[in-house]
């Protein structure tokens, strides 16, 4: 029951949000300096009251079902709710004008304004459509102590966060497969979020991870999506599909500890203090731990990890969110960066989860080559 109040009161929150900010978009729309009604202000009135709850209702149901209309109406208002961000900016910033036009004398245009700046802001949210959909390679290398032997000048690919759900789906995944495989790495690691958490068929999905090989294994531990409640269905498709899936886990890879913690249990600093004790990291070796999120990286260099791989940020997809997730996550919120003897790679992810753009982040699959 409490549970259920949070989560009521977080919904009523998050609508109370949206709503306030389609206030916002039709006053600044429909204000003009001289006192005139709009024309056609009730229709845009109804159009905005229609998009403000769209994403909420559109959400509740994907979490029950999974349908073609649904995916076409979720994919619709997941775009809108992206574009939102961008409108809401124009519109401050045209009231900042405005603001600034009265206290200076000058005669400035206040519709125009919010034409060219909302304009403006439609032009970015479609460019971050078509971002988002453009998945890159970014290649790195990465030199790690009492590396063996064998492994100098192997590679490894790591993706993350694909949120497989309304707006991706299998035929996204088998590109990714088939991309991943032209590199011919020599492990794979999938650093969590393969699932976006709405109602999908799991095992289907995961088929094709039927194809996904490599010479030292494919790996895959849980993100905080796949633990919103019970994972199992999901582990149990990813295993089905041949991959490796780590929960507490370490295992040996021609020499090299390939460790793996899920979300639930690196949340907390002590508990995954606890878990990486228990598992046993080798210090004389090298070590790659991989844990969906950057969240405590000294905990994982004081138990002795050579290499941490992590996703989880999305790079905070899109700006203005991408400044908070730099805020939030510090030097580990996207690439290779140091701490103390450890080093952490946090990719941006090859999805998105919400809105599906991207502007100032990219979606990619990275290949590590070790030195």
């Amino acid at each position: 029951m409490r549970v259920r109040k949070r989560l009521i009161g977080f919904i009523a929150i998050i609508q109370s949000v949206l709503f306030l900010t389609h206030c916002l978009l039709y006053e600044t729309w429909t204000f003009s300096p001289a006192g005139r009604d709009t024309h056609g202000a009730l229709w845009i009135k109804l159009i905005f009251g229609f998009l403000s709850v769209s994403f909420v209702a559109v959400s509740l149901l994907a979490f029950r079902y999974t349908n073609a209309a649904l995916r076409v109406f979720y994919r619709a208002a997941a775009v809108w709710l992206g574009l939102l961000t961008f409108l809401f900016l124009a519109a401050v910033s045209s009231w900042i004008v405005f603001g600034l036009a009265r206290l200076t004398g000058l005669d400035v245009n206040f519709h125009r304004t919010v034409e060219l700046l909302f304009g403006a802001a439609v032009v970015a949210g479609l460019y971050g459509v078509f971002n988002a959909s453009w998945t890159r390679i970014t290649r790195t290398t990465v030199r790690l102590a009492n590396l063996p032997e064998a492994w100098r000048g192997r590679r490894a690919a790591l993706i993350s966060d694909l949120h497989l759900g309304h707006v991706r789906n299998g035929s996204f995944l088998r590109r990714m497969v088939a991309k991943i495989l032209r590199e011919e790495p020599d492990a794979i690691f999938i650093s969590g979020d393969l699932y976006d958490g709405t109602a999908i068929d799991a095992g289907r999905a995961a088929e094709p991870f039927n194809k996904l090989t490599a010479p030292h294994g494919v790996y895959f531990v849980a993100g905080n999506h796949e633990q919103f409640g019970d994972d199992s269905k999901y582990l149990r498709a990813i295993a089905a599909a041949g991959v490796r899936v780590l929960s507490n886990e370490k295992v040996e890879a021609d020499g090299l500890q390939i460790i793996g913690v899920p979300y639930r249990n690196a949340t907390q600093d002590r508990h995954l203090a606890s878990v990486l004790h228990g598992i046993g990291v080798d210090r004389g070796r090298a070590s790659i731990l991989l844990t969906q999120a950057p969240d405590h990286p000294e905990i994982a260099e004081a138990a002795g990890v050579s290499l941490q791989l992590s996703g989880h940020t999305h790079l905070g997809q899109f700006i203005p969110w991408s400044w908070m997730a730099r805020r939030i996550y510090r030097q580990f919120v996207y690439g290779l960066s140091r701490i103390g003897k450890m080093q952490v790679f946090t990719s941006s992810g090859a999805g998105t989860w919400g809105p599906p753009l991207r502007l100032g982040s990219k979606p990619e699959i990275v290949v590590l080559e070790f030195e």
